[in-house]
């Protein structure tokens, strides 16, 4: 098993859930909240994780977690945590959970409401380290939110915000691969794809951070080699492995910025109807976005294709959305649902997103305006 010090502490491996007690023991918890969603626990995995929480604690659940989670439902969190006097949080989940439960951190010893810690809002100098503790434990190969110093969170007024800080990334990273075996192969693809979107986007970031630059890179190679295998068989241990490690490197690489990708992938996210995934919205949204940075990525766009193992010659965007199809993938926005009517506002609302400062190349609401077009056909 590898312990790894970098951001945050983090235990990967199969059977890795078996040091969660002696973490909480580490960090004090005693009475933790466990948040999670209906999904996980109707699949056993929540109670696997409980099972290895030590004999005494007294533990309060917390299972409303929705696909995007919303303000209303970190203050409905934060009162269960509060009503049991809880001292800490354990967040087992895909990426929703995790940044819930980074919510509920933040606002168990900080006023609310929460928009005003958004990093659009200037919120990063008003989060302080006297957050409660926090042990993470994914259970899809995705978001990397384990790792990551942001919650994506959508607002009382309507506007998907990343709350970013230092201070958020959790605690302890639990990593145990054993928990996505048998993980549906739509949700497997979906997620899959959302952390092979975290690798390009942070590679081909403009900031210039080599060691991040290696790390996503390791963790494309991976998704890449990686992702079909786990998709066709949900309990192939090495392609589940090797998915949840690039799901963890997209994340360790966050602090080089995403791009357009994400400062789409964000507002969509915010719509309730339809309600849309994140991680399928970013498999969508590569291609066109791909095409639209071509150009401002130089050598880095060869080099996509290399790490990724395509022929000389073969245009990454290409690949993708060839390997979009055969992992089962919806092609466009317009088969998810999208309807045009909502475009325009969609593109004000991603040159407001943060993720549009670290993009390679500037992008308008304009630009915006036709990557989504071309995402819809």
């Amino acid at each position: 098993m590898a312990l790894i010090t970098y951001l945050t502490k983090i235990h990967f491996d199969f059977g890795a859930i078996g040091v969660i007690a002696d973490e909480m023991g580490a960090l004090g918890i005693r009475r933790p909240l466990v948040v999670t969603d209906k999904g996980v626990a109707a699949a056993g995995i929540l109670e696997t994780v409980l099972a290895q929480l030590p004999g005494g604690s007294t533990v309060t659940t917390f299972d409303g977690t929705p696909p995007n989670p919303r303000e209303r439902d970190v203050r409905g969190a934060l009162e269960v945590y509060r009503s049991g006097n809880c001292d800490g949080v354990i967040a087992v989940g895909g990426g929703s959970p995790i940044d819930l439960g980074k919510g509920v951190r933040l606002l168990a010893s900080h006023d609310g409401p929460l928009a005003q810690y958004a990093l659009v809002e200037g919120g990063v100098s008003r989060i302080g380290g006297n957050v409660a503790p926090l042990i993470a434990v994914p259970t899809t190969a995705g978001t990397g939110s384990e790792v990551g110093r942001g919650a994506i969170i959508v607002m009382d007024d309507g506007r998907k915000l990343g709350v970013i800080s230092p201070h958020l990334i959790p605690s302890v990273a639990i990593c145990d691969p054993e928990l996505t075996i048998g993980m549906p192969p739509g949700l497997t693809a979906a997620t899959g794809m959302d952390a092979m979107a975290h690798c390009i986007e942070t590679f081909i970031a403009p900031a210039v951070n080599p060691p991040a630059d290696a790390i996503a890179a390791d963790g494309l190679h991976r998704a890449a080699h990686y992702i079909e295998r786990a998709v066709a068989d949900g309990t192939d241990r090495e392609a589940r492995w090797n998915m949840m490690m690039a799901s963890m490197e997209g994340a360790m690489a966050f602090q080089k910025g995403l791009g357009a990708v994400h400062a789409l992938s964000h507002p969509l996210g915010s719509l309730t109807d339809p309600i849309l995934h994140h991680g399928t919205l970013n498999a969508v949204l590569l291609p066109p976005v791909l095409r639209f940075n071509r150009d401002a990525i130089g050598e880095k766009y060869a080099r996509l294709g290399e790490i990724m193992g395509l022929d000389a010659g073969m245009d990454p965007a290409d690949a993708i959305a060839a390997l979009n199809r055969r992992i089962g993938l919806p092609a466009t926005l317009s088969e998810m649902g999208l309807p045009m009517s909502v475009l325009g506002e969609m593109a004000e609302q991603a040159v407001k997103d943060h993720c549009t400062l670290s993009n390679p190349r500037k992008a308008t609401a304009d630009d915006y305006r036709e990557l989504l077009n071309a995402a819809m056909r």
